[in-house]
């Protein structure tokens, strides 16, 4: 697997946590563990296709934790690990910036 260099920590972090839906799992994961059904309800509008690829990766990446129980049915859980919770802490600012400005987010034309 190649190794990336980034500019600055701003470009690493964009890099593990770009796209649009990492950020949200993430927040969906961030009180308590959650099965897939549960984390595809909170994350509305992702496909289950999404979800498994987004969750793969950041399983990889060494954010998420996925729990698996041998019991019937199988039950297999989601939760962050340390690494996910501290990039989860860093968004909290990120997210209260997009509730002050929302509207003038909102307002912005796009194509």
């Amino acid at each position: 697997m190649k190794k990336r260099t980034y500019s600055c920590g701003l470009d690493a972090a964009v890099d593990i946590v770009g796209g649009k839906w990492k950020a949200l799992i993430l927040w969906a994961l961030h009180h308590e563990p959650r099965r897939f059904g549960e984390l595809k309800r909170s994350v509305s509008g992702i496909s289950e296709k999404m979800l498994i690829q987004m969750l793969r990766e950041m399983e990889a990446h060494g954010l998420v934790h996925r729990e698996v129980y041998h019991q019937v049915p199988p039950k297999v859980e989601y939760s962050l690990t340390d690494f996910g919770q501290s990039l989860n802490t860093a968004l909290i600012p990120l997210g209260v910036w997009g509730e002050e400005n929302m509207r003038t987010i909102e307002a912005i034309p796009r194509d």
